[in-house]
């Protein structure tokens, strides 16, 4: 049975599948993985990644093999190097995103069969699209009968899916589709507009909840840009329940952080990342971007409300429940890039639900989830000014005092790379070309000023913690988080030909690419491990291990440096998601190399979870790029992993044991 509509130039194909109608109901799909199923992006709605699987574990994961493969080359018009889907299985199909253009595509979990996929050519609309290619995943809802499938197109429409069949719900919006670009409150091309979204929208019960994301922002061309507001919708008819202003309007509270009328026309402070639910206390967590500009605020003073916040909202109504800003005036790039983590935790013996919140600055802020309050205090603590002109930051920032720091923040002289002496001699003469320092809140500065070409950055401006965020164990209360170390240059400079803004990232006049590396002949200034995975007790706000994540790239183990040098594992920078299971922590690598058999690839790795250690890995072809997920169907564990990049086009890989 093959089923074609050309409807708004999109179809579904419906392969002849049989699915039994779910059965599933809200509190089952709050407890998320428990019946061996991955219902939502990030496992359950509390977003915590975690399944209590384990058929597979530390004694036999080395003997997993390759259940089934899914390549998405074919899933639009070239292929794709960037995929970076988590998918889901509920009632033996697994659902995911694929192919530049976006399809949304169903998978028998057992054999990898396709059933049905649903594509929407959007021409012109999805060419000029901020955010493009396949996304990061899509949502599934219960119903009580076939099941509802809801993505978000590159072009910014929300296509609403009968999970059975891929047939789009003709009581949805305008035969199934909400355009995204509509009920804005502000006006906005239809077809230019820059605004759209990676991630998958966030559901339960009658609501979903879409963000909002914009093209990257160090050199805009100017200081207006649409507005990243959010809003629910209606999942029967696609009619818009909400809306929240995260740049608050006219009287609305916070618009007095908005300097002038800077909040008629700054824009972005948008939700890119993950959103999270708790549908038992009705509340939506928004992990709010930065403004416009990602590091000069000078046309923005104020603190700017409710940017780089965290926002509890009441799921139906849309009304503010409380905030807490992780960054005031930011101008680091210090977005909120990953889904809160709803965490029950144990503290001084008092009983918390809490919200766990993973930062780009590698730390983990952790919040009574129902009333905004600190599980732990938080610091405001004096900070550097700026010496820019037109820029005024807010004198002190927050500082959390538990969980630590779980990566490097600032860079010193003993930070460097010293593999060699003769390496770190040359690291510390890159270094002296910048400003730097140990705080994370150092301001950018304008490239040869002072005679530096900027300042240094560590987390670099993509984290620390970037889109896969965190993981939780409910069991032990135990918070998993791959994080990387790498250095940025917070270069600004006068370009009017570029932006009318007075200042944005660029290399000064006369200053080569060669002369602001970060890198002496490709090996980085900063010490290793430059990919790691932390183990954080929320019971206490304790470190309880790390380990260097991802083998050691070919250009450092092969490097005419580091020539009868040992070099330890170094780990790799990368977006590297982590899956928790009954024992086990499993990552792939953020980066291929080539094994000891000349192949190039990367490996899917276990540690036990509570001591760090390497249980096992496999191999797969090209490095992690889709946070990996499990299941259980017929009887046997699954573990599913996205991989991509390297010229190698995005393909889901499936082990199960023999």
């Amino acid at each position: 049975m093959i089923s074609v509509g050309a409807r708004y130039n999109g179809f579904s194909v419906f392969l002849g599948l049989a699915i039994v109608s779910s059965t599933l109901v809200l509190g089952a799909q709050e407890r998320g993985t428990q019946n061996g199923e991955w219902p939502s992006y990030g496992g359950d709605l509390a977003h915590t990644r975690y399944s209590p699987l384990d058929e597979i574990n530390g004694d036999n994961f080395n003997d997993l093999e390759v259940a089934w493969r899914f390549r998405t080359d074919n899933f639009g018009p070239t292929p794709e190097f960037r995929f970076q889907s988590t998918p889901l299985m509920v009632n033996g199909v697994l659902y995911t995103t694929a192919g530049t253009r976006r399809a949304a595509v169903a998978l028998d979990a057992a054999t990898g069969e396709l059933l049905w996929f649903h594509r929407y050519d959007e021409g012109e609309r999805g060419a000029a699209a901020p955010r493009r290619l396949s996304g990061r995943g899509l949502t599934y809802l219960d119903d009580g009968g076939d099941g509802k499938i809801f993505y978000v197109t590159p072009g910014y429409r929300l296509i609403g899916l009968n999970a059975m069949t891929g047939q789009r719900l003709d009581d949805f919006g305008d035969d199934g589709i909400v355009d995204l670009k509509t009920e804005l409150d502000q006006d906005i091309d239809l077809v230019t507009g820059e605004i759209g979204l990676h991630a998958a929208p966030v559901a339960v019960g009658n609501t979903i909840v879409i963000g909002a994301a914009h093209l990257p922002g160090g050199s805009p061309p100017s200081m207006n840009n649409t507005k990243g507001y959010i809003r629910g919708y209606d999942a029967t008819t696609g009619s818009r329940k909400w809306i929240f202003h995260t740049i608050p309007q006219g009287d609305e509270y916070g618009n007095d952080t908005w300097e002038g009328d800077s909040w008629r026309y700054t824009g972005n402070t948008g939700v890119w990342a993950q959103m999270t639910i708790d549908a038992e206390l009705g509340m939506a967590y928004l992990p709010v971007e930065m403004p416009t500009n990602d590091y000069y605020g000078g046309h923005r003073l104020g603190d700017n409300l409710f940017s780089d916040s965290l926002v509890a909202l009441d799921l139906e109504t849309g009304e503010r429940k409380w905030y807490f800003q992780t960054t005031h005036h930011d101008v680091w790039d210090w977005d909120l890039p990953a889904a809160p983590v709803l965490v029950d935790i144990t503290v001084d013996g008092r009983d918390i639900k809490a919200v766990a919140l993973p930062t780009k600055q590698s730390w983990l802020y952790v919040f009574d989830r129902e009333t905004g309050e600190p599980v732990w205090p938080i610091e405001e603590l004096p900070v550097q000014p700026s010496d820019i002109p037109g820029e005024v930051l807010s004198p002190t920032q927050p500082h959390p005092t538990k969980p630590p720091a779980f990566d490097q923040q600032g860079i010193m002289p003993e930070d460097l790379v010293d593999f060699t002496p003769e390496l770190r001699e040359r690291a510390l003469e890159v270094l002296n070309k910048f400003r730097y320092g140990r705080s994370i809140f150092i301001p950018p500065s304008v490239g040869t000023a002072d005679g530096t070409y900027g300042t240094l950055q560590v987390p670099a401006s993509t984290g620390g913690v970037n889109w896969p965020g965190g993981s939780f164990d409910p069991e032990t209360g135990i918070f998993y988080q791959y994080s990387k170390t790498e250095v940025t240059n917070l270069g600004l400079v006068n370009d009017p030909d570029r932006s009318d803004m007075n200042f944005i990232r660029g290399r000064p006049e006369g200053v080569s690419a060669r002369q602001d590396a970060l890198n002496v002949e490709g090996i980085p200034i900063i010490k290793p491990p430059w990919g790691r995975i932390s183990a954080i007790d929320l019971n206490k706000g304790e470190l309880l291990w790390q380990v260097a994540h991802g083998e050691t790239a070919d250009n450092i183990r092969n490097h005419r440096l580091l020539e009868g040098v040992d070099i330890p594992r170094t780990g790799r920078p990368g977006r590297v998601g982590t899956l928790i299971t009954k024992t086990l922590v499993i990552a792939g690598d953020g980066g291929a190399f080539t094994n000891e058999e000349g192949v190039e690839g990367a490996m899917l790795r276990a540690y036990d979870k509570m001591n760090g250690q390497e249980l096992g890995a496999v191999y797969i072809p090209q490095m992690q790029t889709g946070s990996p997920m499990t299941y259980m169907v017929d009887g046997k564990q699954h573990i599913v992993v996205a991989v991509s990049g390297g010229g190698y086009g995005g393909e889901l890989v499936v082990f199960r044991l023999p």
